[in-house]
């Protein structure tokens, strides 16, 4: 075994692993040592199923249900805190990894073993033999894709190719890649290469911080689509929410914004730029106008399908959500990343609704001016579904939403006249009585509201007074886990999966108290949590053990591992505390 590679080995965690290169992923279980899926795109929906209209989609494919490493008692660990994930059994060693060198859906295996169980019938083998290559092509019943096997020493290469490509291109393009070199040197460049890639952090970090800061940054790249826009597919640069098999592993707005913030932040700049072109590329968008006041819009109200067009997620309850902070974080972003870097170039860069300054002027900034309303002097956005996706059944008047569009009106036109008209509105709509309130509307779920740290944070809110209320009123939400969740939730109806959800602890909350009132305990204990599964940062912590999220209380549940809400939010807290101190 290569020296590079000696890893100090911790058997410990139950999250499945995660391997991707922004054109598909991979899942290993830690427990077997098995891949368990491998797909042949970076998302969960590739596109709009017409068949129905209110589902999720079409499901992206996967190949394999099941390929063990041929061991009984092996561990698995991410290398160096990479995407290179190493499985180990004894003086045996392999490794499972999607390389970010390659633009395929291409997957390492460095091992022999058993036949692979496939996830569908096989339709088809054909060997293949050019001068440069031989492989095979495997077809499967009821797949659009195909795929390419090719024999490594030892292992094997599994390759996506599309329909329409041409397998022996995309095995010539592999084997250039390749150079003949034997799978643990691939994996050890792989590894060097991305180690080129990273930026570096922030001065003063314990182990497990480092760790965490580590592998929470390839978590964030990981998630990032690299697909070409291209073949009526405007995926290129979204960010899925969770990685597989989180079940949020589709692009969301509000998510992918916090991960390309830390992108932007960390020092990610190419990402960061990609992220936020993709939310300009996307298409097609505007489908709810009817719900909007008729007002086109570009930037989704809710998330995508990955082909990049637009899905507002129409829910069991059979209703869309319409949120509007979606718009105001977008702006924010677009903010931020030029006070960043300075890149005016982009605001000339060509999207699909003309160049990228003009379309956010009158497809973002437009559409959230036509959706506001008076009140009391002052404005305040319409009725949506916000932060938590209440579902447009139970719209209201969110503080979250009006505070967003402040935000992302001062980052992205500070001089506007509206931001004064939406600060005096937001005070008379959500602060009364010397309390800050989630709702407009009285009512005890969003009376106290997580996402109003947040409004803190950012600081829409800044009167003293108002903000130690608002701390000392989330004791409300704490849970017997010891973080916090996310709303006093309404829902009394145990076969609602809401019921069940809104009642475990919600990490983004946790990071976000811990911002606004500097508790460091708070951030550790994810950090410590984190250290005993791999780094891997989940959605939340068993509050409320049930059926849906079981598990002893403060086990890691919800969608595993998350990205914009887990990986995202702790690089910006690590920046944060940076920046002002612990």
């Amino acid at each position: 075994m290569h020296s590079f590679l000696l890893v100090a080995w911790l058997v410990s965690g139950t999250t499945n692993l995660v391997t991707g290169n922004g054109f598909g992923f991979a899942v290993v279980s830690p427990r077997t040592a098995t891949i368990t899926k491998f797909y042949a795109h970076p998302y969960s929906f590739s596109r709009p199923d017409p068949a129905n209209p209110l589902g999720e989609g079409i499901e992206t494919t996967s190949f394999i249900r099941s390929l063990r490493f041929p061991c009984d008692s092996a561990s698995t660990q991410y290398m160096g805190e990479s995407h290179v994930i190493e499985v180990h059994c004894g003086d045996r060693q392999g490794f499972v990894f999607m390389p970010f060198g390659l633009a395929q859906a291409a997957l390492i295996v460095s091992w022999d073993s058993g036949a692979v169980e496939w996830s569908h019938p096989v339709q088809s083998r054909r060997l293949v033999e050019t001068t440069v290559a031989q492989f095979e092509v495997v077809t499967f019943e009821g797949t659009e894709e195909s795929l390419v096997e090719i024999p490594l020493e030892p292992g094997w290469a599994f390759i996506s190719v599309e329909r329409g490509s041409d397998p022996v291109k995309v095995a010539e393009a592999f084997n250039a890649w390749h150079g003949e070199l034997s799978a643990v040197f691939l994996a050890e460049r792989e590894i060097v290469a991305l180690e080129k890639w990273r930026v570096p952090a922030p001065p003063g970090l314990s182990g497990r911080e480092l760790n965490l800061w580590r592998q929470s940054e390839v978590m964030l790249r990981m998630a990032q689509s690299r697909e070409p826009n291209e073949n009526g597919r405007y995926g290129n640069g979204l960010i899925v929410a969770s990685l597989p098999d989180g079940v949020w592993f589709t692009p969301w707005v509000r998510d992918m914004t916090w991960a390309a913030m830390a992108l932007t932040r960390m020092g990610h700049r190419a990402e960061a730029r990609a992220a936020l072109l993709a939310y300009f590329n996307a298409r097609p968008t505007g489908k709810m106008r009817a719900e909007v006041k008729n007002a086109d819009y570009q930037v989704s109200v809710v998330r995508y399908f990955g082909d990049g067009s637009e899905e507002p997620f129409f829910t069991m309850e059979g209703s869309p959500n319409i949120e509007f902070d979606d718009w105001g974080e977008v702006l924010w972003l677009l903010g931020v990343y030029m006070q960043t870097y300075h890149d005016t170039a982009l605001l000339s860069e060509p999207t699909a609704r003309g160049p990228l300054y003009q379309s956010a002027r009158d497809f973002v900034v437009a559409p959230l001016l036509a959706n506001m309303q008076p009140y009391k002097g002052g404005l305040i956005l319409d009725e949506d579904t916000s932060i938590w996706e209440e579902h447009q059944t139970d719209k209201k008047h969110f503080a979250f939403s009006t505070g967003m569009a402040i935000v992302g009106l001062k980052s992205f036109a500070p001089a506007s006249d509206t931001i004064a008209l939406l600060e005096k509105g937001f005070t008379a709509a959500f602060i009364r009585g010397g309390t800050l309130h989630g709702t407009l509307e009285p009512g005890e779920k969003n009376d106290i509201d997580g996402a109003l740290l947040e409004l803190i944070h950012l600081g829409v809110v800044t009167d003293s007074a108002i903000i130690r209320s608002t701390i000392k009123r989330m004791q409300l939400l704490k849970v017997a886990s010891g973080g916090y969740r996310r709303v006093r939730s309404n829902y009394t109806d145990p076969a609602i999966f809401e019921y069940w959800y809104e009642r475990q602890e919600f990490l983004f909350v946790d990071f976000s108290l811990a911002e606004v009132d500097r508790r460091p305990a708070l951030v550790q204990r994810i950090v410590d949590k984190a250290a005993a599964d791999h780094n891997i940062i989940p959605e939340m912590y068993v509050a409320l053990p049930c059926k849906l999220f079981p598990g002893q209380i403060g086990d890691p549940t919800g969608a595993k591992p998350m990205v914009g809400y887990g990986a995202g939010a702790y690089i910006l807290d690590v920046l944060d505390r940076a920046s002002h101190g612990p």
